[in-house]
């Protein structure tokens, strides 16, 4: 048994269930998960969580560049990497849009990834697992690629060759399980699948079944399917740890595509991958739609990987890597702060500098051998650094909720570097400036970018790769706090593509604060029209030493001129509510879209006061409002829904109520006098 099969049974099965615990309302949507019989029952016009479940935002497209490659080990156009990720603890009871619950795996270093999987599925829960609204939406930002998973667990684990049998059954030509494959990765707004077929007891004539079906579901949509090396073409489960002439039917049949990738079991070597590479390449296939497993669920940066099989030095990457449950990172982290820690070991290396992954420990970081992607090539381009999650929720500076939120689906664009400091030695010295992530103060959201330390010596912080053709009228806006008026030694850089990479910086001084509070400089970029911006970075500099500098980045937009808001939604309608206590509800919300673009909408209640409490936010037109809570004893509650346009303009709101029922103290309705 491969070992991938017995952690993830652990995990899956053993983990408690929030649910059971009572920590979710009555009403609440959650992740769609079935075994195959099941899944061909599911309508999402009659499944009452669907609406809540689909991802708005498209796949965007990304690019390299190799002007902007700032580590020279890794190789562009070479080996690419994919995770199967472990994005919620359970296949079951996984809620559809983030909890009221600050901690949460917020992935966010997608630039580095080709595609990632939700990880999961099993024999008592469910063996089909749909990825989460809010992964897709965070990863398609990126332009990464997200699979839901079909997992066949080993025997030993409660596997059962049926479950196989009815996923390959056939109605005349068509597999009624693939069509349905099809519809809920459309009907949801994902990618592909991930086949994991571990169960013991087939014959040829099932893996035969199964390269149909795979082709089928192909031919029939644009979804793409990556394949585990598990079964082989005679039927037993046998991991041959490569690519070749055992279980290449179920990557290619004749120069005839069977599945897009192939995940390989984690014990291969330099030979294998040779050989397995060769085996890609005499079917007509790339060597780099194979990818290489690598087991980091119990030791995350710690663990023993082949690489100089893998990426021999010097040499062409022999194959791509797969990752198994990078999660790592987050799962075996005592708080926040180490979960991010632990990310930017993994991903960057042990300098906390994507440039310089030189270290004598064998875990160099991933970004030592695959370069940064960016998906930033289109304006407006906006980000106030947000994670998907916060302990409060900020709206143009003004703070419209204190409660502890989770909702991967809010996630920007966060810096293609982290971090990448000019001079490099002064950070690994321990000297000069930290940028960070912080949780404390959002303009935007809930978080921002935090600068901090002693500022000594000049410093250039590069933050983005981009592909951006600017205009005449574009403007760079710059939203900061220091937190007293006077000279912000913050200034902003700017490099172009020219033919040999990328021209010196244009350095723009964003000048002197004029409030302790939020800044707004917008800076205009007319003089720069025509021209495609490859960097954007920020510089720091003051004539004398500034001990203790700090600063917080609230907002960076680079804008192709001013935007008109977009198109309220329409339609708002609360779809069912439960009310959790006398004085807190759950709300199942509904509206129709905008008729412009959107990043997402902003959901609010509207106050007595005629102020607005904020209560979430997605980019799909479905929202469950996990607790509202009750103004006082009020009978009718507003709910506003506010449309944000791709440059953060808002619409005018479209508005729902729904009617509270009545408090009752010492057994008489509040407000009846009928007893007195």
């Amino acid at each position: 048994m491969s070992r991938s099969s017995l952690c993830l049974f652990l995990i899956l099965i053993c983990a408690p269930s929030l649910a059971a615990a009572g920590e979710f309302p009555p009403n609440q949507p959650f992740a769609s998960y079935w075994f195959p019989n099941e899944l061909l029952t599911w309508d999402p016009a009659a499944d009452p969580d669907a609406p809540y479940n689909r991802s708005r935002v498209p796949l965007a497209g990304r690019f390299l560049y190799p002007g902007t490659q700032v580590n020279g080990h890794a190789r562009a156009g070479e080996g690419r990497l994919t995770a199967l990720s472990i994005m919620y603890p359970s296949t079951s009871d996984n809620p559809s849009q983030g909890s009221l619950d600050f901690d949460v795996f917020a992935f966010n270093y997608w630039q580095y990834l080709e595609g990632l999987t939700f990880w999961g599925g099993s024999a008592g829960e469910g063996l089909i697992l749909a990825p989460n609204p809010g992964v897709i939406d965070a990863a398609h930002r990126n332009g990464v690629k997200v699979y839901g998973t079909i997992f066949f667990p080993p025997n030993v684990f409660g596997g059962d060759i049926s479950w196989v049998q009815d996923l390959v059954q056939t109605v005349g030509e068509t597999y009624p399980v693939g069509d349905k494959l099809i519809e809920a990765a459309e009907y949801y707004g994902f990618d592909g699948w991930f086949i994991n077929q571990e169960t013991s007891g087939g014959d040829a004539a099932l893996a035969t079944a199964i390269q149909d079906f795979m082709k089928y579901v192909r031919d029939n949509s644009d979804l793409q399917i990556m394949w585990y090396d598990s079964m082989i073409e005679s039927g037993p489960i046998a991991w041959q740890n490569e690519l070749n002439v055992l279980n290449d039917a179920f990557f290619d049949e004749g120069m005839a595509p069977v599945s897009d990738e192939f995940f390989l079991n984690f014990f291969w070597n330099s030979s294998r991958l040779t050989s397995s590479a060769s085996l890609a390449s005499s079917l007509g296939r790339s060597e780099y739609e194979l990818y290489a497993g690598a087991d980091v669920q119990a030791n995350g940066s710690n663990t023993p990987v082949n690489w100089a099989a893998l990426f021999p030095e010097g040499l062409a990457h022999r194959t791509s890597l797969g990752l198994f449950a990078p999660n790592w990172t987050f799962t075996d982290a005592a708080d926040n702060a180490d979960f991010y820690a632990r990310a930017n070991r993994f991903w960057v290396g042990a300098n906390r500098d994507p440039s310089n992954t030189t270290t004598p420990d064998a875990w160099k970081g991933i970004a030592h051998y695959v370069p940064a992607w960016s998906a930033i090539d289109s304006m407006p381009f906006v980000t106030h650094f947000n994670t998907g999650q916060g302990h409060l929720f900020a709206v143009d500076g003004e703070v419209k909720s204190t409660v502890d939120w989770n909702n991967r689906g809010l996630q920007e664009i966060l810096p293609t570097w982290r971090w990448l400091q000019t001079p490099s030695a002064v950070r690994q010295a321990g000297a000069g400036l930290l940028p960070e992530i912080d949780w404390t103060d959002s303009y935007y959201g809930g978080a921002a970018l935090k600068v901090s330390g002693d500022l000594d010596a000049p410093e250039r912080l590069d933050l983005f790769k981009t592909q951006l053709v600017l205009s005449a009228g574009g403007s760079l806006q710059i939203i900061y706090k220091t937190g007293a008026s006077g000279p912000s030694h913050l200034k902003a850089a700017i490099a172009f593509e020219d033919a040999g990479g990328v021209t010196l910086f244009e350095i723009l001084d964003v000048g002197s604060s004029t409030t302790t509070e939020w800044n707004i400089v917008d800076l205009d970029l007319s003089a720069y029209a025509g021209e495609t911006m490859a960097m954007l970075s920020l510089s720091f500099e003051a004539p004398a030493a500034v001990p203790g500098y700090e600063i917080f980045v609230g907002r960076i937009a680079v804008l192709g001129g001013p935007e008109s808001p977009p198109a309220p939604p329409s339609g708002a309608f609360v779809e069912d509510v439960v009310e959790t206590s006398p004085e807190t509800a759950a709300l199942r919300l509904r509206w129709s879209h905008s008729l412009d673009p959107v990043t997402w909408y902003n959901v609010y209640r509207r106050n007595a006061d005629e102020t607005l409490t904020y209560l979430g936010g997605t980019a799909n037109n479905a929202y469950f409002v996990a607790a509202l809570p009750r103004e006082g004893d009020e009978g009718r509650t507003t709910i506003e829904i506010q449309a944000v346009g791709p440059g953060y303009s808002h619409s005018t709101p479209t508005t729902t109520t729904f009617d509270w029922g009545p408090i009752f103290i010492d057994g008489f309705e509040s407000g009846d006098t009928s007893a007195w």
